[in-house]
C-alpha cells in the first residue's frame, strides 16, 4: 500500500516540535480523536518509548502496539505500529523541517510494511480514512504546540 503523508506549518522551532513530539504522552493530545485508552511503558521520550492504545477508525476497533524505534533530533522520529494481532505492521515518521520564515514544517508519513488482506482490498478508503484522521491530528498538534509553549513560557 502507498504511504499517506501529511503536513502542517507551525511558528514553533524544529527544536521546540521535536521536543514536544519526542514525549510520547503528548501524543496523546492531538490524537485522541481516533486512539484511546493511552498506556505508557519504557522511558518517556526517546527510542524504546511505549504506547498501547485503541485505534477506532472507519467503524473498527483494534489495538495498537507503538514503539520510538529510530530518533534523529530535531529532525525526524520514526514509531514502529503493530496491530491486528501482527497482520498489521507500519511506520510513523514525524519529519521536522525548518520555514525560511520561521517556524518548522511537520510532517507525518504512514508507511504499511505489512497489512491484512482486507485493508489491502480496501486499500483507497483505508488510505483516505488514515489521511483524514492524521490531518486532524497535524491541526491539533498544532494547536498543543501553541498551547505547550504558552504553558512553559518558552519563545
Amino acid at each position: 500500500m502507498k504511504p499517506v503523508t501529511v503536513s502542517i506549518d507551525v511558528p514553533q522551532t524544529p527544536d521546540q516540535v521535536y521536543g514536544f513530539l519526542d514525549v510520547m504522552a503528548h501524543h496523546e493530545r492531538f490524537t485522541h480523536h481516533y486512539l484511546s485508552g493511552w498506556r505508557y511503558s519504557g522511558p518517556a521520550r526517546g527510542i524504546g518509548s511505549r504506547a498501547s492504545v485503541t485505534a477506532s477508525l472507519g467503524g473498527t476497533r483494534t489495538d495498537v502496539d507503538i514503539e520510538v524505534v529510530e530518533a534523529d533530533a530535531p529532525r525526524r522520529i520514526v514509531e514502529r505500529n503493530s496491530s491486528a494481532a501482527g497482520r498489521r505492521l507500519a511506520h510513523g515518521t514525524y519529519a521536522v523541517q525548518p520555514l525560511r520564515s520561521g517556524g518548522a514544517r511537520v510532517s507525518f508519513t504512514y508507511t504499511w510494511v505489512r497489512a491484512p488482506l482486507m485493508d489491502r482490498l480496501l486499500s483507497p478508503v483505508v488510505r483516505l480514512t488514515m489521511r483524514r484522521a492524521n490531518r486532524t491530528a497535524m491541526h491539533r498538534l498544532a494547536a498543543e504546540l501553541t498551547r505547550h509553549q504558552s504553558a512553559t513560557g518558552t519563545s
